[in-house]
């Protein structure tokens, strides 16, 4: 028996399984549904692209958007070591300064939690990219305001970014944190629910009936998603909810599974021969020699990310702050959604920082097995939809005084001509997110500030699914940040 149980292996779960260990707070064990992120196509920062949708991804699928087109859109979330933190690209974002000041948790302000991020980038050593395609380098002149230096949220800023990679391979909180730290890691199971001695969490049921004990309690760190499911299953959650699926209710928490959103992006599609990497004829050899070029050391397009640069700025370009986040992938992608093309192409799309669109999380069953009801609730708050009609305005302007020289393509989709009321009705019906879904047990609701859960003992929550508001740029670092500080909250409140 561990004295900590430790839920989901993702970028947040290895921080603080890590840091537990390191601060001496007890023994711990990490409790993991898929599989080891052991694998070259999780190492090879390219990979994603066959990651995604594989066996290593949960698949998740939302609800159909009533405010987008009625569609349902596909949610991609890690299923492995590692967690969505194997299958993302890597981008490296602490969010805005004010982003932290204005949770208004304390504990919790920028000046509170830069330390943990000076400590995870430290482990986890994220620099601009080296080896970026002539296209991502030709962003800076967009916006013109920080040359060959990172974009930043804090102001309108465009180029190459920064990522978590190493020697051009991956480099996640799998590698940097829990694979050094020697603590006890069991893939292949998935929980259930928690074990409960009254209202002490003491444990953890699988879905093959095993039950795994710990001393000290459990931290869940499965993510917006896995979390507030495996607390509703456990009977901590809605009660009205609860009761529908014949679950006891042992704390009603009516906020569990709500304040669920993402950032809200949709993108511009080019073409054009020898513009972006992509499978026209006069690349196929490029493409043949590319596995050679990687595993010897000399990077090359399988190192890439994909989406290698980027831009923040004010959709409106009032002069105000960036209120729209850019990311730009110099690879063709079909507008259809089909994986190959013999074209080549790039492609860069908007995402609105700071949403004001929220949904919700249900269970659809006490099953493990059955999806979860996850409505999005893209656009329900109409402000999302004007910023991302003006964002994608201005970004066809500053796309044009960017540096693409001869690579410049042509706009194939939605096209130039598509503006106004036209625009705005293609923004309904492609809108997607970044994958960055957050909020659903969120600070200074169902956990306190210190992460432990409201009206039990012995059970914490350490992951994206308690930022009270999404950090205004991709959410990777912020959660190690959460792993990091979780583990300093629990090593002390569990002593």
């Amino acid at each position: 028996m561990k004295d900590f149980l430790v839920i989901g292996a993702g970028s947040a779960g290895c921080v603080l399984a890590a840091e537990l260990a390191r601060r001496g707070a007890g023994s711990v064990a990490v409790l993991e549904a898929g599989p080891s992120e052991r694998h070259p196509l999780v190492s090879m920062p390219f990979g994603l692209v066959w990651l995604m949708g594989g066996t290593r991804d949960w698949r998740y699928k939302s609800a159909r958007l009533s405010h987008a087109g009625g569609r349902q859109i596909n949610i991609p979330r890690g299923k492995m070591v590692g967690g969505s933190g194997s299958i993302n690209s890597m981008v490296w974002f602490r969010g805005r300064k004010s982003d932290f000041d204005n949770w208004d948790i304390s504990g919790w302000s920028f000046a509170d939690v830069e330390h943990a991020f000076e400590a995870v980038e430290a482990r986890l050593q994220p620099t601009r990219m080296q080896g970026a395609h002539p296209l991502a380098e030709g962003l800076a002149p967009m916006l013109g305001s920080n040359r060959d230096a990172v974009p930043t949220p804090e102001y309108e800023s465009a180029g190459v970014l920064a990522h978590n990679m190493l020697h051009t391979r991956r480099h996640s909180a799998a590698d940097a944190y829990l694979r050094p730290s020697g603590v006890e890691v069991v893939t292949g199971v998935e929980v259930d629910r928690l074990v409960w001695d009254g209202d002490h969490a003491v444990g953890v049921l699988l879905v093959d009936g095993t039950e795994i004990r710990a001393r000290k309690g459990v931290v869940l760190c499965a993510g917006s998603l896995a979390t507030p499911a495996i607390l509703m299953r456990s009977g901590v959650g809605p009660q009205d909810d609860l009761n529908q699926h014949d679950i006891d209710t042992r704390v009603d928490a009516p906020e569990i599974g709500q304040n669920l959103h993402d950032h809200p992006g949709v993108g511009l599609h080019f073409e054009g021969a020898g513009t972006g990497y992509g499978l026209e004829p006069r690349q196929w050899l490029s493409w043949a020699v590319a596995p050679w070029r990687y595993y010897n050391g000399n990077g090359g397009r399988l190192a890439s990310p994909t989406c290698e640069g980027g831009a923040f700025f004010n959709a409106r370009g009032t002069g105000a702050m960036p209120d729209v986040q850019s990311h730009f992938i110099p690879f063709h992608l079909d507008s259809r959604g089909k994986r190959y093309g013999l074209k080549s192409g790039y492609f860069a799309d908007v995402c609105v920082c700071r949403p004001k669109s929220r949904g919700q999380l249900r269970l659809t069953s006490k099953d493990p097995k059955a999806a979860p009801f996850i409505d999005l609730g893209l656009l329900s708050d109409p402000r999302d939809l004007d910023t991302l009609v003006a964002g994608l305005t201005r970004l066809r302007a500053l796309l044009a005084l960017a540096d693409f020289g001869s690579r410049r393509g042509r706009e194939v989709h939605p096209g130039v001509d598509t503006t106004g009321d036209a625009l705005r009705e293609h923004v309904r019906n492609s809108v997607g997110t970044a994958y960055h879904p957050v909020g659903t047990v969120r600070l200074g609701g169902p956990v306190s500030n210190r992460l432990a859960v409201h009206g039990t003992r012995g059970l914490w929550v350490a992951d994206a699914s308690v930022m009270p508001q999404v950090t205004s740029a991709n959410t990777n670092a912020p959660s190690m940040m959460i792993g990091w500080k979780g583990a300093k909250y629990i090593s002390e409140d569990a002593a």
